[in-house]
């Protein structure tokens, strides 16, 4: 088991956040039909409970969903059984021949792996490119600096039915990171059930990020939205195309 989205978090994350998933999928699938991919295999990096494989698969997609934590592959693997689910880091993780691949609600802006720096993102960028057939699509987003104002800390919580969740965040400009302390209450049967993660972010320049993707050849858009739903703030998208 991983230190991060662990079982509790995971299932918050699930059942509490679920939008950014829901509302970004109709325009990722936007996005593979004007560039022409109806079908075949999309490898969703990051992909969480499965929720973007899904509403993929639904639409005659093949996913394979690769994500560092076990707990979030165990959701995905009952939300979308069609689909093929692997516990790596996508940083590590062999990637076979697809049409797209999308890595969304920032996954690729976390820090959890070791290799991840921007190095190992270009590395990632590289063998994005290599797996995709000639016309394939990258669809991916990042985060920025903005989410906190310079100096300051954050704090919020949201609360379910059975669970709370709060959030302690701040940004360090000099080291372009975003930082976020999270501490969970889950209720099991009369009590609640307490747990804590720390998360941090690397915070991208998304010029500098597309200049990344178009020196390995990548068609390159930045994007503030996905379709019709724009993206909260300080969030960059990307859609960068292999030429065909």
């Amino acid at each position: 088991m991983s230190d991060w989205y662990k079982e509790d978090l995971a299932f918050i994350h699930d059942v509490g956040f679920a939008d950014f998933a829901c509302n970004s999928a109709p325009g990722i699938l936007e996005v593979l039909e004007r560039y022409g991919i109806s079908e075949g295999l999309v490898i969703d990096l990051g992909c969480g409970s499965g929720l973007l494989a899904h509403e993929l698969l639904k639409h005659g997609y093949h996913l394979l969903g690769i994500d560092i934590s076990e707990a979030m592959i165990r959701i995905a693997r009952t939300r979308a059984p069609g689909a093929e689910f692997r516990v790596e880091s996508v940083f590590k993780s062999a990637l076979p021949p697809c049409g797209a691949v999308t890595a969304i609600s920032e996954c690729l802006s976390y820090a959890f792996d070791p290799d991840h720096d921007e190095r190992g993102l270009d590395r990632l960028f590289s063998r994005v490119y290599d797996a995709l057939t000639p016309g394939g699509v990258f669809i991916f987003d990042l985060v920025e600096p903005g989410q906190v104002e310079p100096g300051a800390v954050y704090r919020g919580f949201t609360e379910g039915e059975d669970w709370v969740v709060l959030v302690e965040k701040h940004e360090d400009l000099a080291r372009r990171l975003l930082t976020r302390r999270i501490i969970t209450f889950r209720k099991e049967g009369d009590r609640y059930r307490r747990d804590a993660e720390v998360h941090q972010q690397h915070l991208c320049n998304p010029e500098h990020v597309a200049e990344m993707l178009g020196v390995l050849g990548f068609q390159v858009h930045v994007e503030r939205s996905y379709g019709g739903y724009a993206l909260p703030i300080a969030r960059v998208a990307f859609v960068a195309r292999k030429p065909a």
